[in-house]
């Protein structure tokens, strides 16, 4: 396998650590376009770049708060300069890696995303009469540090890189505990093995898609499926074969385990495609789509309060804009002309064009 050397002049040139602060400063308010082209902004990004020179440069301290969407989320936040240096890291190691990732790995790619692994996922459930649905247990934190680190040394191998990819990780905020126990275990090993990476940073969801490339050819190449679709840890395998599909199962825990990680107990099924398919928060049959009630309901309670503080001083129409933009934007992607009809004649005080 060719790996890849000379890597590290191109992440901390002055060029590429410009491109990563406007990537990381998007959405964050106006401050940043403003220095964007004066000499702060240069001593700015001159001092990140001296910092990763000399090798001092050491992650900052983030910012964690839950989010319930709908389930509870621990997310992280790092400061600006980490994220600067985690998009000037991923501008150049990034497509190296992209191009060994099979086709039907849908997160955080270019020209992918949610509604494209959603209607590659209804295809597949079109032309086949059962759907292994999968979701792993406690993803980002299970995620083991080591395994990580050898999977990058596949095809990285510049020193000055990996000291900067393993500071990255190293620097991860404590995460949930995972006390999960394999093969080979002893009552120790699971306080030893560092894992876990922060929800909410870019080289988290890269390093998350990295880490179950092999299981994603595993899929494919040894088990044989050509219907499968991956969306993080989300994940769909479809077939005609029913018998197939637990065998598969089966095979899927071992490898599974071989990354130290488990399916969930709860959210592992095997489903008829007719009755429906729940995949990234659209319900799947062959012929249509929908969204899930509880999508529907958090975005009822919604508008039902902005039309209460609607005339209130505090409302915030451009957070409100934002809201329903985005809702409509996953709606339209469904069948959902009658629901988003009813929707703006009930809330018609609110004038939203839910429905063009």
């Amino acid at each position: 396998m060719k790996t890849h050397r000379n890597l590290f002049s191109h992440i901390i040139s002055f060029e590429n650590l410009l491109c990563a602060l406007t990537n990381a400063s998007k959405g964050k308010g106006s401050k940043h376009n403003v220095l964007r082209f004066n000499y702060e902004l240069e001593d700015y990004i001159l001092q990140i770049q001296a910092e990763l020179v000399n090798k001092s440069y050491q992650p900052g301290e983030y910012q964690s708060f839950y989010i319930y969407d709908p389930k509870k989320r621990f997310i992280s936040a790092a400061p600006l300069r980490d994220r600067v240096v985690h998009h000037a890291l991923c501008n150049i190691i990034e497509p190296i890696f992209d191009k060994t990732f099979i086709y039907d790995c849908y997160a955080n790619r270019v020209n992918k995303g949610t509604h494209q692994a959603i209607r590659r996922a209804q295809k597949f459930i079109k032309k086949n009469v059962y759907v292994l649905k999968c979701d792993i247990k406690k993803y980002f934190p299970s995620i083991d540090h080591a395994i990580l680190k050898a999977e990058i040394r596949r095809k990285i191998a510049d020193p000055d890189t990996l000291w900067l990819i393993d500071t990255i990780i190293d620097g991860s905020n404590e995460q949930e505990f995972i006390n999960d126990i394999f093969p080979g275990d002893d009552l120790l090993t699971s306080l030893e093995r560092r894992k876990g990476l922060p929800l909410g940073n870019l080289t988290s969801q890269f390093f998350a898609n990295l880490y179950l490339n092999r299981f994603d050819h595993f899929v494919k190449e040894i088990l044989k499926f050509r219907f499968y679709v991956r969306y993080v840890d989300d994940f769909l395998l479809c077939s005609n074969d029913l018998n197939y599909l637990k065998w598969a199962k089966t095979e899927i825990e071992k490898y599974l385990g071989w990354l130290r990680l488990k399916l969930h107990p709860r959210k592992c099924h095997i489903l008829k495609a007719s009755n429906g398919v729940l995949f990234l928060g659209q319900i799947i049959y062959p012929e249509y789509r929908i969204l899930k009630k509880a999508n529907v309901r958090k975005f009822c309670q919604k508008l039902s309060a902005y039309e209460k503080n609607r005339n209130e001083q505090s409302f915030d129409e451009k957070r409100f804009k934002a809201s329903i933009s985005g809702w409509k934007g996953h709606a339209c992607q469904a069948n959902t002309y009658r629901l988003r009809s009813a929707l703006e004649e009930k809330f018609a005080g609110l004038e939203m064009d839910l429905v063009d």
